[in-house]
């Protein structure tokens, strides 16, 4: 009985001294804080607005939790309270580009406390010099003149991964088996794993993991984060046994320094000739295994989503890549100058990325007090941004609900209105990576199949990502003329 007790008595005790907290944080902002707070409300204590916010997410519709505020307080800025933590929610160009462009002068890269406590010292975690340095040390893997040499290994493991789960099957339950793809590919390309037995054991672990990512800061048995850390701690000892068996290979030159990213963090140093601790290099590529593979089944489970529902965007594409693959030779790999002819193509993931962002916002920590459009922001508050919102914006978007990949034609859209990755120097580091895989996948999957929608009015909400209820199912209708 005592041992059933002690987690509920801990987590009573926790919530209390949590919303203790926030009244009196509450009560002192209201008594003495700043006249010039933003306009808007902090709701209950401890859990603010967030109910709502996460119903809207929920709903997919994200941006209406944002909309309905900027009607009623302020289109440029307002204040809420979500996850126990007053924000200031930023919206529109002006807003990204003020976020973007103050990094480590008014703000930092935030985070929920969960993702601190999972990702101890990889660079979500760290701010400042450290996730310079950390970020430029990745960026040699990561960057556009490394990727270029990976088109070949992504083709080949996109094929493979094609063969054996999409070719002779009637119907496919696509967000699962992207999962499958996209965790392989970040695996193979990040740390060279393709043994299938340590890859669904990691996989198992990392299923355990991600939902714990996005949860409450308390870590006792049965809640979200406890799990999350365990498997955490689980994935860090299976990525220590394939640490150990590098270096090894690396000593005896049975392995290159340029065989993927694990090598190059094990052999490369930064500029001063530091190099990444163990525990840096574990957090770091588990935190790449968890971003890319993440997000990107969200991103080709929406593709295919849009694509099977405009036949006429379908059928540009497939035109396209078809002139690409006719220029090759038979059995010859997809090369970078390829990748770049998917010009179309790209444009059509772009406006799927505008409508549905696989991630709908980005988050900042107010490390001074500053003002922004006449309002004071106090130091330690959070700043949110969302992107949805934005893309959805009829000043910059023309019928913004409208699919229409010429918006991304020529110059493109303004600037700072168009940000599925986020920017300035924390701009996602994997979006080059992202940009190929997708591209790679597509031309794959097109130029085989044809596929009808099982469920049309599935529904997909945030949860954090963008994914469907029932786990999109489609039919597969194979062009045999053209395998």
């Amino acid at each position: 009985m005592e041992l059933v007790m002690f987690p509920v008595l801990a987590l009573v005790s926790t919530l209390f001294l949590l919303a203790l907290h926030f009244i009196i944080r509450t009560l002192k902002e209201r008594l003495f804080g700043s006249p010039n707070l933003p306009p808007g409300r902090l709701g209950w204590p401890l859990i603010g607005e967030t109910p709502a916010f996460f119903r809207a997410g929920f709903e997919a519709k994200p941006e209406k939790f944002i909309g309905e505020r900027m009607e009623k307080y302020d289109s440029r800025v307002f204040k809420t309270s979500l996850l126990g933590k007053p924000f200031a929610v930023i919206s529109g160009t002006a807003g990204h580009k003020f976020l973007f462009s103050n990094e480590n002068k008014l703000v930092n890269l935030w985070w929920p406390e969960s993702v601190r406590m999972l990702f101890k010292s990889a660079l979500v975690s760290v701010v400042g010099d450290e996730a310079k340095r950390i970020r430029k040390m990745l960026m040699t893997f990561l960057g556009l003149d490394a990727l270029k040499n990976y088109t070949e290994r992504i083709d080949m493991v996109t094929q493979q991964h094609i063969r054996t789960y999409w070719e002779g099957k009637e119907e496919v339950t696509v967000y699962s088996t992207l999962k499958l793809y996209t965790f392989t590919l970040a695996c193979n390309l990040f740390a060279s794993i393709n043994d299938p037995e340590r890859l669904s054991k990691l996989g198992a672990h990392f299923d355990v993991f991600v939902k714990g990512v996005i949860s409450l800061p308390i870590s006792i048995p049965g809640t979200r984060l406890y799990k999350s850390m365990k498997a955490a701690n689980a994935i860090r000892e299976e990525l220590k046994l394939i640490v150990r068996d590098r270096k090894e290979a690396l000593e005896r030159k049975m392995a290159s320094p340029t065989q993927d990213l694990l090598s190059y963090l094990l052999v490369d140093s930064d500029t001063n000739g530091r190099f990444l601790s163990e525990m840096e290099i574990l957090d770091n590529i588990m935190l790449l295994l968890y971003a890319g593979h993440d997000t990107s089944k969200s991103s080709l489970t929406l593709i295919m989503k849009y694509l099977a529902e405009m036949p006429d965007v379908y059928a540009k594409v497939l035109q396209e890549q078809l002139e690409i693959a006719n220029s090759k030779k038979p059995g010859e790999l997809l090369q970078w100058e390829d990748v770049q002819k998917m010009r179309y193509s790209w444009n059509v993931i772009s406006e799927v990325l505008r409508l549905s962002p696989p991630v709908s916002s980005a988050y900042r920590h107010a490390i001074v007090d500053f003002t922004y459009e006449g309002y004071t922001i106090p130091k330690g508050w959070q700043l949110f941004t969302s992107f949805g919102t934005t893309h959805r914006d009829p000043a910059l978007f023309p019928n913004p609900e409208r699919f229409d990949a010429s918006r991304f034609e020529g110059n493109g859209p303004p600037s700072y209105s168009y940000i599925p990755f986020g920017g300035g120097p924390r701009m996602c580091i994997g979006y080059e990576f992202a940009r190929l895989e997708m591209l790679i996948f597509l031309h794959n999957i097109i130029k085989r199949f044809k596929w009808d929608i099982l469920i049309p009015d599935e529904h997909f909400g945030y949860d954090p990502l963008l994914a469907p209820s029932q786990g999109f199912p489609v039919r597969l209708r194979p062009h045999h003329s053209r395998l």
